[in-house]
């Protein structure tokens, strides 16, 4: 019982193993030296150190203390243990019965449990090492001694006479622990390197999943109102159908009533005439004179009373086109629907900030809609297209059509915003290049003499400018803007960028014109504070 006690104070808190190599920090608490150099690399990037157990924050990486008293006792424990946890390395001389090792002799290549470690020979040739199997490793196969150096030159561990008469006399080389120790500090670098890369990687991967969300939440968004759309279409098309098909049966009821009509009247004289046309043979084949005379079917004037003055054509209703205009343009409506459907959801999507653009010294938000300056530089890598310094561009680029945005300023008193070719050079700001366009406002610090009182002290006075600028070459506003809020305003063809504020009512500020070569990014830049893309 007593000795898991002992066990328990001597357990790192960081591994949960004993003690190795302990080291003692300010606020006395205790870890393996490895353990709690790892945990300082890692919160080296904040620029703030805490302590893993007790949380004390240290505005330094603190200074390691070598608990000399603990590492001897944690390694007499380690000797002492009979009961230590079995590794399946096994006294060489325990031959009766398996026994967990303690050591290993990399001088005898053998293992040895706690009893026949006591009696092992302490000279400075027998080098003790954890438990293994493999201590022919650590000799050279060449002069089967123990490897005590590293080879600079040729990067491999050699023995004393690898150095001394073998093949890397003559070549630079040290001993294992300080040769270890640089490699662990290259190591540890290559390390933050990667902890930095990894964790470019998962904000890379967040901003990903976040983006591929809002597709996914846009894609269902916009099947459901085409749905809708085409539902409706289809109700409309049905109505449609069935109004056109009632008329056009209206219109051949109609005109068949009033062709039967005809006809009937038609067969009707056509049977009178027939009796009159069998009268007057007759009477044409009568001999007595005064029967043909006294007829009356027999006056001129009498038989065609009945045929019509007009042609039965215009007797009949006309069916036109049976309203096929209406059908066209009622189908124009709907195709007018659509393609203004169309037109929106083919709409420029909102405009995001591209991380892979921004300064190390600009922090973006998770929306990518905020630029702020941060106080502690973000490690991203470096590539061509970020900026060295304030500034970040938008993800979409801009090569034809008419576009306008909206910014917010309310928490920056100085800063920079408008237009930029993806060729601007990474180093320049905004507007001082030919490739760049900008509305900015920024605080200047002006001397004066103070002189009401007759003094001649001195006095700086802050105040705020507001231009535009291209070309390096400043602009000052007629007019001083008194809102936070202004819409940069793009027409690629007609060459134009014009910026507005946003008050009541909005008010024109400057207008560049010029014939663009290549697509346009919206650019921010901030030296305070915070911008906010609001449209």
């Amino acid at each position: 019982m007593a000795s898991a006690d002992i066990r328990d104070e001597l357990r790192c808190s960081i591994c949960l193993s004993i003690y190795t190599d302990p080291v003692t920090l300010k606020c006395g608490h205790n870890f393996c030296r490895d353990c709690i150099d790892r945990v300082l690399d890692t919160q080296k990037a904040s620029g703030l150190y805490t302590c893993p157990e007790c949380r004390e924050q240290f505005q330094a990486r603190p200074v390691l203390y070598t608990a000399r008293a603990l590492s001897n006792i944690a390694e007499r424990f380690h000797i002492s243990q009979s009961d230590e946890e079995d590794t399946g390395i096994y006294c060489t001389y325990c031959v009766d019965s398996p026994v967990p090792a303690k050591k290993s002799c990399l001088h005898c290549e053998c293992s040895l449990c706690g009893k026949h470690l006591s009696v092992h020979a302490k000279s400075s040739e027998h080098v003790l090492s954890d438990p293994t199997d493999s201590s022919g490793n650590r000799k050279c196969p060449i002069h089967k001694k123990i490897i005590e150096y590293y080879c600079t030159s040729e990067k491999v561990t050699i023995c004393v006479y690898c150095f001394a008469v073998g093949e890397h006399q003559g070549h630079q080389v040290e001993s294992l622990d300080p040769a270890s120790e640089k490699k662990k500090e290259r190591l540890r670098k290559d390390l933050e390197m990667m902890t930095s890369y990894k964790e470019w990687v998962d904000e890379q991967v967040r901003s990903l999943q976040e983006r591929r969300a809002d597709v996914q939440n846009k894609a269902a968004s916009v099947t459901e109102r085409v749905t809708a759309m085409f539902r409706d279409i289809r109700r409309e098309l049905k109505e449609l159908q069935k109004n056109v098909l009632n008329e056009i049966s209206g219109i051949e009821e109609k005109i068949s009533m009033s062709v039967s009509g005809l006809i009937q009247q038609l067969e009707i004289q056509k049977e009178e005439m027939s009796k009159k046309m069998t009268r007057i043979e007759e009477l044409c084949k009568t001999t007595d004179p005064l029967t043909v005379l006294q007829d009356k079917t027999s006056d001129g004037e009498n038989i065609y009373h009945t045929k019509p003055n007009h042609n039965m054509d215009t007797m009949i209703p006309t069916e036109g086109d049976f309203h096929e205009d209406l059908i066209t343009r009622r189908l124009h409506h709907l195709s007018d629907r659509i393609k203004d459907f169309n037109i929106r959801i083919r709409q420029p999507s909102e405009v995001l900030l591209d991380k892979e653009t921004a300064a190390n010294d600009i922090q973006i938000s998770g929306d990518l809609k905020i630029a702020s300056l941060s106080a502690v530089k973000v490690i991203r890598p470096e590539t061509p297209r970020r900026f060295k310094n304030n500034q970040v561009l938008s993800k979409r680029s801009y090569s034809s059509g008419r576009y306008n945005w909206e910014v917010d300023m309310s928490n920056s008193t100085s800063w920079g915003v408008g237009l930029c070719y993806p060729s601007m050079d990474r180093k320049s700001i905004v507007g001082e290049n030919k490739e760049s366009w900008c509305l900015r406002k920024y605080r200047r610090h002006s001397g004066g003499y103070y002189s009401d009182y007759n003094l001649d002290d001195m006095f700086y006075q802050d105040y705020t400018e507001s231009s535009v600028m291209h070309e390096n070459r400043e602009i000052a506003l007629l007019h001083h803007p008194t809102s936070y809020k202004f819409r940069i305003y793009l027409d690629y063809e007609a060459g134009q960028i014009s910026f507005y504020e946003l008050c009541d009512p909005i008010r024109h500020l400057y207008t560049f014109t010029a014939t663009f070569t290549q697509p346009l990014h919206l650019v921010i830049a901030v030296w305070n504070g915070s911008i906010k893309i609001t449209k």
